[in-house]
């Protein structure tokens, strides 16, 4: 589901948030003004694109993988991302979810290099601490703080996509691209608990 279409300069990354049911995609790249400004809210990055590859668990486990690949493989040949990111495997997830996670993220990880890009692998802890601040933050809390990264006017669903953007965004601020945290960050950060705690307290 493409989201934005803006001239860009400078990296794209692909993030990965993979999954044997659903692996997650985003496409995110950075932008620079015509006087090497960054975009026009300031953060130097925006959502291009993102969706979710699904697969049927009434499949048999070598199609999925394949689904999972072939759909990885489409996504770079259609927005030729410059490298791609990959959300590291949770150590916390019980043995049966972890085996499934590998798979998954095997079948991505050959898609990658079989189009010859360049890949990063961040944990999830990583993930978490810099785009909210927090190593234990939460999906809302993910969700509320890519808006803020990214400059979007709605939530990027299913989680997965946001997941997929996050690592992307990881990805460019560990790399040598001039991008810089959303002004006041402290504050927005502190909001994105504050909507987290809200969503907790609901009936």
């Amino acid at each position: 589901m493409a989201i934005a279409r803006m001239s860009v300069a400078g990296d794209i990354v692909l993030g990965i948030d993979p999954g044997l049911a659903n692996t997650g995609w985003g496409i995110i790249a950075s932008v620079r003004g015509s006087r090497g400004r960054a975009s026009r809210r300031g953060h130097g990055a925006v959502a291009r694109a993102y969706g979710v590859i699904t697969t049927s668990p009434d499949k048999p486990l070598a199609v999925r993988l394949s689904a999972i690949h072939d759909g990885v493989i489409e996504v770079i040949e259609h927005y030729h991302p410059d490298s791609c990111a990959l959300e590291g495997v949770f150590f916390g997830v019980n043995a049966q979810a972890a085996l499934s996670l590998g798979q998954a993220r095997g079948a991505a990880i050959l898609a990658t290099a079989a189009q010859g890009l360049p890949l990063g692998e961040y944990p999830p802890a990583l993930i978490k601490s810099t785009i909210v601040g927090e190593g234990r933050a939460d999906k809302t809390q993910i969700i509320y703080m890519m808006r803020q990264w990214l400059g979007l006017d709605h939530d990027p669903k299913p989680d997965h996509c946001a997941d997929a953007l996050a690592v992307a965004l990881t990805h460019m601020v560990m790399s040598t691209s001039p991008l810089r945290a959303p002004d006041d960050t402290e504050k927005q950060r502190s909001e994105s608990a504050a909507v987290s705690r809200a969503v907790e307290s609901r009936p």
